[in-house]
């Protein structure tokens, strides 16, 4: 669990801390699931947590409200189950649905008394869905998935300064400021100079219309206000 807790910040979007927090809060009802198996319940878990973060990234859900959800599923409550937007309410009956689509793409029976069971359905539906594997591709090719894993990545070397942890850090730093912070800057410069180009001419033109009606104004006014003028400036000087 602490090997997977390490590459939490580029599968999950976590610190090591976070991770194993989040975890521990269902790790002993997986467990007994699995009937003290504790290196396959490590396996599902790390799934499980890798699920939560994948579904968050897909449908912007607050990512504590999917924890909330699963810690829920830990203690048979299944009344947060539409926290995870696959399409099945807030029910038990809504759970047993979800198990038996999940088993109809998998060929795999699922328990709903089994915690274990539970967690690997929702794998296989996300799956289905193409959920799986966002996080980890966010943090390589965008801009705020690549800045939450070098937060995470952060995290984990403030919390364990090592070179192991640095390393993460500067990886990740690399990957937020080079892949994509920078690229994004320059196509925004290059958009706006593109755009700015693109327009020169209507501007030049609208300068141009601006400016010969100002002219035709002024010419077309003159035989009006020029004997005005004169006259004010003979009042003037009768005065």
């Amino acid at each position: 669990m602490k090997a997977y807790a390490k590459e939490a910040y580029k599968t999950s979007g976590v610190s090591a801390n976070a991770y194993m927090e989040n975890v521990t809060s269902f790790s002993a009802s997986l467990i007994s699931s699995l009937k003290g198996d504790t290196s396959k319940a490590a396996d599902i878990a790390n799934r499980a947590m890798q699920d939560m973060s994948d579904n968050s990234n897909k449908f912007g859900t607050n990512i504590q409200d999917i924890q909330n959800a699963y810690q829920g599923f830990a203690k048979q409550n299944y009344t947060m189950l539409d926290n995870l937007k696959l399409g099945y309410g807030g029910t038990k009956e809504e759970m047993q649905r979800l198990l038996k689509d999940a088993q109809k793409l998998s060929g795999q029976k699922y328990d709903i008394s089994n915690l274990a069971d539970v967690y690997t359905a929702i794998g296989v539906i996300q799956d289905n869905l193409d959920i799986t594997g966002t996080t980890a591709k966010e943090a390589a090719t965008t801009f705020s998935g690549s800045f939450g894993s070098m937060k995470a990545a952060a995290q984990d070397f403030l919390g364990n300064v090592a070179t192991g942890t640095l390393s993460n850090l500067i990886t990740t730093a690399s990957t937020f400021l080079f892949d994509n912070a920078v690229p994004m800057a320059l196509n925004i410069v290059q958009g706006f100079a593109t755009a700015l180009i693109s327009a020169t001419p209507i501007l030049f033109q609208k300068g141009y219309d601006l400016l010969n009606s100002l002219v035709t104004g002024f010419v077309q006014n003159v035989p009006v206000v020029l004997p005005q003028i004169l006259q004010f400036v003979q009042d003037i000087g009768t005065n």
